[in-house]
């Protein structure tokens, strides 16, 4: 196990804007991002003005994605904040001419210089919103429910990593100061609340919670924005609304997450309605230096290396982001 370990103080004072009052931002329309959106919203008064999953941005009319902190995704552009935790550099010993355009993004691995070609197997297993709780706990108090453990626990899959690389979780638990007692990681992850049993009966009964939202169905735990071709999906372009159903359910998960967590969703921080949407070009390559190169030279919105075998990324050919 590394000795390495986070140094909160530096890093916000490099990036000030990620405990900053009252800032605008955009989200990944999945558990880690809902959890995200909350959490800055409980605390520090943030308003989700937009969504982002890689092929659709949705975006509240009158608000510039560099207005906006992107949650949940790295985005690459300088004038662009965001903060994620996926594998996005292939190879640090080459970096690209352009990697500067990382430099307003909190990425996880980025911390550690982690990147697919000598580090994949010690990438981050945690979700986004463990990284966001490790900071903000830095510099305030946030108290964990026992009731937010399970939730906490179950975004991005973070249990079964937590089984299947538990030398890897708690390494980067380390990294960021989870065995810490005064931090919140600490209570989500070295509490002597759950026995097995009882983790694996309360993550069965938000699977049921989760089924009766979506009338059992999945997908109870995300905001579905595209199709398969990529293209706007619950989405009216006439009233640049959502579809109210869609809503309805996002909704009734975010008043599930807030009950546990005690971070209260307030419906009119949240923008559902008075929409732009704009579409992106979704590609996938496989990892090698060459191929990876000229990805780079595209100038990507955003890209992640999902496995050994896959660069998922995403061009704007019609300068959305310019």
């Amino acid at each position: 196990m590394t000795t390495q370990e986070i140094d909160y103080q530096a890093l916000v004072a490099k990036y000030p804007w990620i405990i900053a009052k009252n800032q605008d931002c955009i989200l990944s329309p999945d558990s880690d991002g809902l959890l995200c959106g909350l959490l800055m919203s409980h605390y520090l008064g943030w308003k989700i003005r937009g969504w982002y999953d890689g092929k659709v941005l949705l975006l509240e009319d009158g608000f510039r994605p560099k207005d906006c902190v992107f949650l949940d995704m790295e985005i690459f552009r300088k004038d662009v904040r965001s903060v994620g935790q996926h594998m996005v550099l292939f190879n640090k010993k080459q970096l690209p001419a352009n990697w500067s355009n990382f430099g307003n993004c909190i990425s996880a691995n980025n911390l550690r210089t982690y990147d697919g070609k000598h580090d994949f197997p010690q990438k981050y297993p945690l979700g986004t919103i463990h990284l966001l709780l490790g900071i903000l706990g830095s510099v305030q108090k946030m108290p964990i429910s026992t009731d937010a453990i399970c939730p906490l626990l179950y975004t991005d899959g973070t249990f079964k990593n937590l089984f299947n690389y538990p030398e890897n979780c708690l390494d980067w638990l380390h990294f960021l100061g989870a065995e810490n007692p005064t931090s919140p990681l600490h209570t989500v992850f070295f509490n002597d609340h759950y026995t097995i049993s009882s983790l694996m009966n309360a993550l069965d009964t938000l699977f049921t919670t989760l089924r009766q939202i979506t009338g059992g169905k999945r997908g109870g735990d995300k905001v579905k924005l595209s199709n398969s071709k990529g293209e706007a999906q619950n989405f009216d372009a006439t009233t640049k609304s959502i579809d109210v159903g869609v809503v309805a359910q996002a909704e009734q998960f975010l008043q599930m997450l807030a009950r546990d967590t005690g971070w209260k969703y307030v419906s009119n921080q949240w923008s559902w309605c008075n929409l732009s949407h704009f579409e992106f070009k979704k590609g996938t390559i496989k990892p090698s230096q060459g191929r990876y190169d000229a990805l780079m030279k595209q100038n990507p919105v955003s890209l992640a290396m999902t496995s050994g075998l896959a660069i998922e990324y995403t061009t704007d050919p019609a300068g959305h982001l310019e």
